[in-house]
């Protein structure tokens, strides 16, 4: 079992959950309850990016609940462009990323956390890779994707210097001052090397933790597939020397 000791965190310390969503009908009740549940002072933002199934009658629902917030796209842009919408509207002091699914454990915040409120980090990314001496036989995902991520961490840290396991992850917690000016361009899942090469520009720390994960299948909605691979590479590069 992965276990961390937080710190005492400041009275009034907010943390933003930003969470994009597109036709997660299946899995949005249950991961808006475990982000609730997680004990963390929070405010959870919902980003629906133009989805077509249940999941905006779901949101209306959801919606009604304290500290919670929908913002409602037209339009399927992707989980970049929910991103950006998302980070706007963040009032908290530390932000996390959170997929809708239920792939990541909300638990895992406090891990997340730590680096950051000891003051040893502005950004902290959750890594699927990193073995945690307690749970040494926790699942991973598909060889083919974990294949792929591993490729583009590399050719990332090839580009960026960082010496990152997990660039592609989707828990990525920031101070409040490390996403100020970042200006995303990415509307799909190029957000992830995006944010990566624009941090590693900046004099930032920059770490890992090790985090649960439960990789869902594509016959249970996964969204990635080889193309986003492909855009990821030219991502990697063209973030990397320009803005």
């Amino acid at each position: 079992m992965l276990r961390c000791v937080l710190p005492p965190l400041p009275k009034d310390f907010l943390l933003s959950v930003v969470m994009p969503v597109f036709n997660e009908q299946e899995t949005l009740r249950d991961i808006v309850a475990a982000v609730l549940a997680e004990p963390t002072n929070k405010e959870l933002i919902l980003v629906d990016d133009g989805s077509v199934d249940e999941s905006r009658a779901i949101l209306e629902e959801l919606a009604q609940r304290p500290n919670v917030t929908v913002i409602l796209r037209e339009q399927n842009r992707g989980k970049g462009a929910a991103l950006r919408v998302g980070f706007a509207a963040a009032r908290g002091d530390v932000i996390v990323v959170q997929d809708a699914d239920l792939e990541y454990d909300p638990a895992d915040y406090g891990r997340l956390l730590v680096p950051i409120v000891r003051g040893d980090a502005d950004v902290v990314y959750g890594s699927r890779y990193l073995v945690d001496a307690d749970e040494p036989d926790r699942e991973r995902d598909s060889f083919y994707h974990y294949l792929g991520n591993r490729v583009l961490t590399f050719l990332s840290n090839l580009v960026t210097g960082l010496n990152l396991t997990d660039m592609e992850t989707c828990y990525k917690c920031f101070r409040r001052e490390a996403l100020a000016g970042l200006h995303i361009r990415s509307e799909r899942f190029t957000v992830e090397p995006e944010i990566t090469a624009k941090l590693a520009r900046r004099d930032l720390r920059i770490w890992e933790v090790p985090i649960h994960y439960r990789g869902r299948k594509y016959a249970d909605g996964k969204k990635i597939g080889w193309r986003d691979g492909v855009a990821a590479l030219w991502a990697i590069v063209r973030y990397r020397f320009r803005d």
